[in-house]
């Protein structure tokens, strides 16, 4: 496996000898590309290689995640933390009281369920893959369509939902409101007991900020330690911001831009055809566009997509190397149907990439995963 590295690396010199001359000398083998990525300083990294579409001067590269912010509307305290872990937990908001958020985002499976797509009120089958939790203080928008400003307005989705928790949420809050075990803890967290939607949310969202990866062999390696990486998934970390292409949607320390992509993933005229961002905004150019999910944790968070049809990151790369080919046929067109064809992104594009950089970028996406650590489950009010 070394000297197919050293091969590929060599391959690198030539390519880049051509647009860099001068720095030419920095891609003569992967003891030199190490150094650079593990500098601790990033503008000692080599440059990624960007799409024309993707705004230079907003882009940020990957690195390690910041401390989270929280909202002036709503600031952090233990209390409040410690308030929404118990509603996380609790599956009394739900019509049936059997179903809770952490069914679907269960902490022993990087905080999503493992599942294709998930089972919901009387074992329904949930329309999309549920999203991992771990990190999603760093997204802008929530829900693959997007439809979630905040992680307030997320939480109340799902207890909505017919397909998930199909509870009333003035129904939900009187729930509640009726267990006396909760009053103490809302008291804590908001100064009195008095319980509703508003701080309900609030306290969900205060906890799950708190739900943050600890600090994977990336993170390590990009502080310094040039040991957490080898040299197959430094490699890897440089085809990721290079020809592999992944750095022009997989950006920032969260490694995603939290943007919205077609990227052939609509399944057009079939039963799992999905518009996404569409269903939210009406707009015709987000027809099949999703929310750039993040790749922290996410050997751990499979299978993949929004449909969840992928169940290795093998199939993922190997999808994407193809330049993700997305023929519309004729058969599924009808009236109407011809205005609603999805346009893949053309950020899309073949990449030619062989056996061994496959192997070396699936090696780095694996280094983005931490330790799972452990989380106690609340004793629930009564």
């Amino acid at each position: 496996m070394y000297h197919k590295i050293r091969i590929l690396i060599i391959v690198f010199t030539i390519c880049f000898s051509c647009k860099k001359e001068n720095n030419s000398e920095d891609y003569l083998d992967i003891s030199a590309l190490k150094a650079r990525y593990s500098s601790g300083d990033y503008a000692q990294w080599p440059e990624p290689e960007l799409d024309s579409l993707v705004n230079e001067e907003k882009f940020q590269d990957i690195g390690i995640l910041p401390k989270v912010t929280f909202p002036e509307n709503n600031v952090f305290s233990k209390e409040k933390a410690k308030l929404g872990k118990t509603l996380f937990f609790d599956p009394r908001l739900s019509v049936s009281g059997q179903i809770a958020c952490a069914s679907c985002h269960n902490p022993e499976l990087a905080w999503t369920d493992n599942s294709t797509r998930s089972f919901g009120h009387d074992r329904q089958t949930g329309g999309r893959n549920s999203m991992t939790i771990l990190n999603s203080a760093f997204a802008h928008n929530l829900f693959w369509d997007g439809r979630a400003e905040s992680l307030e307005d997320q939480a109340r989705f799902p207890i909505g939902d017919p397909l998930e928790m199909n509870e009333q949420l003035n129904i939900a809050v009187d729930k509640i409101a009726d267990i006396e075990g909760y009053k103490p803890l809302f008291k804590a967290a908001f100064g009195n007991d008095s319980i509703s939607l508003s701080r309900i949310q609030k306290a969900i969202a205060t906890f799950e900020r708190t739900v943050n990866s600890y600090k994977t062999p990336f993170d390590k390696f990009v502080a310094g330690d040039s040991t957490k990486l080898t040299d197959q998934e430094v490699l890897g970390l440089h085809l990721f911001r290079t020809k592999a292409r992944c750095i022009n949607c997989h950006n920032t320390p969260y490694f995603s831009d939290n943007l919205f992509h077609n990227d052939g993933q609509t399944l057009f005229g079939t039963k799992d055809e999905d518009f996404g961002r569409y269903n939210v905004t009406k707009n015709m150019d987000d027809i099949g566009k999703f929310r750039t999910p993040t790749l922290r944790e996410v050997s751990r968070t499979g299978p993949w997509m929004h449909h969840g049809h992928f169940p290795s990151l093998l199939d993922i790369v190997e999808f994407y190397n193809l330049g993700n080919p997305a023929p519309i046929q004729k058969k599924y067109l009808g009236v109407g149907r011809d205005t609603l064809i999805p346009t893949t992104s053309p950020m899309l594009k073949r990449l030619n990439l062989e056996k061994p950089e496959i192997e070396a970028l699936i090696a780095f996406m694996e280094t983005l995963s931490s330790n799972k650590g452990r989380t106690l489950i609340p004793e629930l009010p009564k």
